[in-house]
């Protein structure tokens, strides 16, 4: 494989959104005393992601980026999970707050190290919906080496338009087939082939918890499969 560049899908694939976001919204409940439900919240805010940005795709909604479009949904759900906290201890700078846990999200254990592996070898960065500045803290906070931070702000595309899949390869100066995708989601690598680019899929069996239902394996034969970062790595030879 003529591969140069590696770009990679964050949420879900780099980071567990979801175990971090109830983590720290545990830790918020006990320093306000506050009884939200976060497992519940958290299900139904990532619930909300692809049918807001489907708004966007479709003109519904103007170019509206990922920190904006979590607030909206946030503003919408939390009042359905406060367990019994008044309405009125939720201030706005706490909803600021809440939306910003977005850019704290935690690596998966194999993350970082793996990364790290791979930035030897090749360039490698994030192609994700998230927004700059979320996809920036988050690296800052989580440790994550990216030679670059490739997001759909960027093109002004969400996944899985094909301005975000050639516009990263563009921005690299790099042919489509040139640059592989790394995703635990079939779907964004089904998007990615269509237009050229090489594949990669890790699974990622608990990032929706005990919820999930799908993207337990591949379901097609992308260039590569491995079961972590660590086993992308070995297979491009790092």
């Amino acid at each position: 494989m003529e591969v140069e560049a590696l770009v990679f899908d964050v949420f879900g694939t780099c980071v567990d959104w979801r175990g971090s976001i109830i983590r720290e919204g545990r830790a918020l409940n006990a320093e306000r005393g506050w009884n939200i439900d976060w497992e519940g919240l958290v299900d139904a805010w990532r619930g909300a992601y692809q049918p807001n940005m489907h708004k966007v795709r479709k003109g519904e909604l103007p170019w509206t980026k990922l920190d904006d479009l979590h607030m909206m949904a946030l503003k919408d759900l939390l009042p359905r999970y406060l367990g019994g906290t008044p309405k009125s201890a939720i201030k706005a700078a706490d909803y600021a707050r809440i939306n910003t846990m977005w850019h704290r999200l935690s690596g998966w254990p194999d993350t970082v190290k793996g990364l790290k592996r791979l930035k030897a070898r090749f360039i490698i960065g994030s192609m994700s919906n998230g927004n700059v500045a979320l996809l920036t803290n988050m690296a800052k906070f989580a440790g994550m080496p990216w030679d670059l931070i490739m997001s759909a702000e960027l093109f002004e595309h969400y996944k899985p338009d094909p301005e975000t899949y050639l516009g990263a390869a563009k921005l690299l100066c790099l042919k489509p087939e040139e640059v592989m995708m790394v995703a635990a989601h079939n779907n964004d690598l089904k998007a990615a082939r269509k237009l050229g680019l090489k594949t990669a899929f890790v699974a990622r069996p608990t990032e929706y918890g005990p919820h999930q239902k799908y993207d337990f394996e591949a379901k097609d034969n992308w260039e590569v499969v491995a079961r972590d970062f660590g086993g992308i790595a070995d297979r491009m030879g790092c």
